[in-house]
């Protein structure tokens, strides 16, 4: 019997599956006790929950760029198979980048999931990031982008469009700034950054844009970092009504509330479990439920629904638990 994913998403299928937490950290002794809570998560929930990405651009002293860049491929080279492990490395226009490609990226991406590049302005810097990974033989190491100007707002639909791009990231703080002050500093802030219709807009853009080349938008960090409910109300808010799947730490403590905030309710779940069940009984075919016709276009969003269940480590009816066998952190 074919998968569901198959039958529903057909090429969609494809298309990344990433974990909906991004956590990033630029610390050793952070760093090392990220990837080592990432191990404990995933025995916990059965499924890796975020990713850890080693950061050179903020986490490396200015000055201290290449003994920063050898520390993070130690790391990286010394990870366990299963880990799930990115790197940031410097803008393309840095004087850092190439040596962090060179240090990192060469020798290490065969155990990289994905390299973030920051302060992305157009596609040609994404090119000239690809054609770097390249020549060090990452050919196929995917490229998360840092959307953080105007301008890079503007060209969100040509970046996401990229074949090698699998993700973008909303840069609030650089964004802000970018606008020489008319935005203000509440821009920044808990409330401001879902209601100041500039900040609101580039959301939506790289939201929509992500969205219609099948890659996966990823929010900002909350600048109240210590807050756990203003974490939680923004992820909500990012996922519930921004279409965000993915979302940014920068403290361990924000993880689950992340995850949390990402993953479908109990009651989501049971009801996605019940329409899939009925509609692989009918053979896919149009069915009445719950009052309600469904077909394939709607299966298709609840079946997605359990994808995201598994992605957060939700717990699910063992009807469904089958189609979600394989390695916890193999995707």
């Amino acid at each position: 019997m074919k998968h569901p994913r198959d039958i529903l998403l057909g090429s969609q299928a494809a298309g990344a599956v990433l974990p909906v937490c991004d956590h990033y950290s630029g610390v050793e002794v952070r760093m090392r006790k990220s990837l080592q809570l990432q191990a404990e998560m995933t025995q916990e929930f059965g499924a890796c929950v975020f990713d850890v990405t080693l950061d050179c651009e903020d986490g490396a002293p200015v000055g201290g760029e290449i003994e920063h860049a050898h520390l993070v491929k130690e790391m990286i080279l010394s990870a366990a198979p299963e880990a799930r492990v990115a790197v940031r490395v410097h803008p393309v226009d840095h004087t850092s980048f190439e040596s962090d490609v060179d240090l990192i990226v060469r020798p290490g991406h065969a155990k990289l999931r994905h390299v973030m590049v920051p302060k992305v302005e157009c596609l040609e810097d994404v090119q000239m990031a690809v054609k770097y990974l390249d020549e060090v033989g990452a050919h196929a190491l995917p490229v998360h982008v840092l959307i953080e100007s105007p301008a890079a707002v503007h060209h969100a639909f040509d970046i996401a469009a990229h074949p090698r791009v699998q993700s973008l990231s909303f840069g609030l703080m650089d964004f802000v700034s970018a606008h020489a002050g008319a935005i203000p500093a509440s821009g920044m802030g808990l409330q401001g950054q879902f209601t100041h219709p500039l900040v609101l807009r580039a959301k939506m853009e790289i939201a929509s844009a992500c969205h219609a080349h099948g890659k996966v938008p990823s929010h900002c960090v909350v600048t109240e970092f210590s807050d756990h409910q203003a974490i939680k109300w923004a992820a909500n808010k990012a996922a519930r009504e921004l279409g965000f799947t993915r979302m940014w730490s920068i403290h361990p403590s924000q993880i689950r509330l992340v995850v949390e905030a990402l993953a479908p309710t109990a009651d989501e779940i049971e009801q996605a479990s019940k329409l899939i069940e009925a509609a692989r009984q009918a053979d896919w075919a149009p069915v009445s439920f719950g009052g309600q016709l469904h077909d394939r276009a709607s299966y298709r969003f609840f079946w997605q629904v359990l994808e995201r269940a598994h992605q957060t480590g939700r717990p699910l009816p063992e009807a469904m638990q089958a189609y979600f066998e394989e390695t916890a952190c193999a995707a």
